[in-house]
């Protein structure tokens, strides 16, 4: 078995680990970048970008179904499901090409191919060819789709959102278990496509929300123009002739019904595992975890350090190519370690209408915190283009004004959702945001709208613009 030295080995080549080999290499300290799977990043590949490809398909498909809304009579139209997946995978292959052409550009030496697990706290062997030597290790080795039960016993006919962007065709008919971003994106997308969906969750939760104004909302919205089952019990499925057969129990009530595919939806799990962690002689919990700090990514006081979808942190890219810098900084100044401030969260999803969650949601919030919102179902600009539904709720600390998170089901909440992120991490206060323009007609007017029925809960006086505002409740 060969024998390689370096100051840091980096485990995962995907955004996270890309990031963290890169301030090493700035730094000036040797690394090995080392693979099992192949090159190209989850966005690139199976997540984002693939994902947004299928989403625009589905936006074209459904602007012709909504044109007599308008006035406007398409004539005869179909969605061509082979030419849809085809231009899915031929654009998802043009951005994963970007990323792994730059991925071979690495030097080859500096590049090892194959599984690594621990033998010591920062020695590594790499399948059975090469044993590492490091001071330092990063593991970012992302993370992968789960199957629930009783679905992770099929064959065949159940695909999770790797699988989705690799059809030939559009099937009839997909069951998606679980109601969560991916579910929700995916699923709607193939419906607006023609595909025949049914969505299923033992839990009675839709999307990431965890305001129950926001639940609510999200329930009567989708509800509209999804088939959703939620809080079903009893959930059984078999393969049989033609697809999979899934039964189930609702208000009382055993259904049945046969889909051509499933749709596994319903979350991912950090690739741990085949890490053999437990030889790196930190403490690991019940589910097989070390101690972590999000602002060192540090493992416990060992020179380890994790990065990207596998520290379960916030498994969002933006994200993961910060923990990578911060990752890779630490381990190339090991045993200097430095707490990097975060930005502020952001989280999107792609549905229609959009979803955004900034900064602190509801459920982190206490009696020092209070909120605000505003309805989408007659906002102005909404209603010109048709799509005026949803809600955006804001959140504020009392006695400061200052903004500190919001959960928003809205049209182009991925917009509004990067300002009053922007105005969380710069500590605006309601009062500093409502002073700041606002066009008309615009989706943001809205949030004006929300941020004065914010302003009308705060505990302060005047400099609210003649707002009626009353005392904090819990004050």
């Amino acid at each position: 078995m060969e024998t390689k030295s370096v100051d840091v080995a980096v485990i995962g080549a995907g955004t996270a680990g890309l990031n963290a080999r890169r301030e090493v290499e700035k730094a000036g300290k040797s690394f090995v970048l080392i693979e099992a799977g192949p090159y190209g990043t989850t966005c690139a590949r199976v997540g984002c970008m693939p994902s947004k490809l299928l989403i625009a398909a589905a936006d074209q498909a459904h602007a012709m179904v909504q044109g007599p809304i308008f006035g406007v009579h398409p004539g005869e139209w179909r969605v061509d499901g082979e030419a849809v997946m085809e231009r899915v995978r031929e654009e998802r292959d043009r951005f994963a090409g970007f990323v792994v052409e730059a991925t071979e550009r690495i030097p080859e030496a500096a590049r090892l191919r194959g599984r690594a697990r621990f033998v010591d706290t920062t020695v590594l062997e790499v399948d059975d060819h090469t044993r590492v030597k490091a001071d330092a290790v990063v593991i970012a080795t992302g993370s992968r789709p789960w199957i629930p039960p009783p679905f992770d016993g099929l064959e065949g006919r159940v695909d999770v959102n790797d699988d989705v962007f690799e059809w030939t065709d559009l099937p009839k008919s997909v069951a998606v278990a679980g109601t969560g971003i991916i579910g929700l994106e995916l699923g709607q997308a193939l419906h607006r496509l023609g595909v025949e969906v049914a969505f299923f969750n033992p839990l009675d939760e839709l999307g990431p929300f965890t305001d129950p104004a926001l639940q609510a909302a999200s329930r009567e919205v989708f509800g509209r123009e999804l088939r959703l089952h939620l809080g079903v019990e009893d959930l059984a499925a078999e393969n049989v002739d033609g697809g999979v057969r899934i039964a189930w129990t609702e208000d009382g009530r055993r259904h049945e019904r046969t889909f051509e595919r499933v749709l596994a939806a319903a979350g991912r799990r950090p690739n741990l595992e085949a890490l053999d962690l437990a030889r790196t002689g930190l403490p690991l919990d019940e589910r097989g975890r070390p101690p972590w700090d999000p602002h060192t990514t540090q493992c416990g006081d060992a020179p380890v350090f994790m990065a990207g979808d596998v520290s379960g942190h916030r498994p969002l890219l933006h994200e993961a190519s910060d923990e990578g810098h911060i990752a890779g900084m630490n381990a190339a100044r090991w045993p200097k370690v430095t707490a990097e401030i975060r930005r502020t969260s952001l989280a999107i999803a792609f549905t229609h209408p959009q979803i955004a969650i900034v900064g602190a949601p509801f459920a982190e919030l206490d009696d020092a915190y209070t909120a605000g919102g505003v309805s989408y179902a007659d906002q102005g600009r909404a209603r010109v283009m048709g799509v005026n539904a949803g809600l955006v709720r804001l959140y504020a600390r009392c006695g400061t004004c200052t903004l500190v998170g919001a959960e928003m089901l809205a049209p182009g909440a991925e917009h509004m959702g990067q300002q009053i992120a922007w105005a969380v991490q710069q500590r605006l206060t309601v009062q500093d945001v409502l002073g700041m323009p606002f066009y008309h007609p615009v989706l943001e007017e809205g949030l004006r709208t929300g941020l004065r029925d914010l302003a009308k809960a705060l505990k302060v006086r005047g400099g609210c613009r003649g707002q009626d505002l009353p005392r904090c409740p819990g004050d």
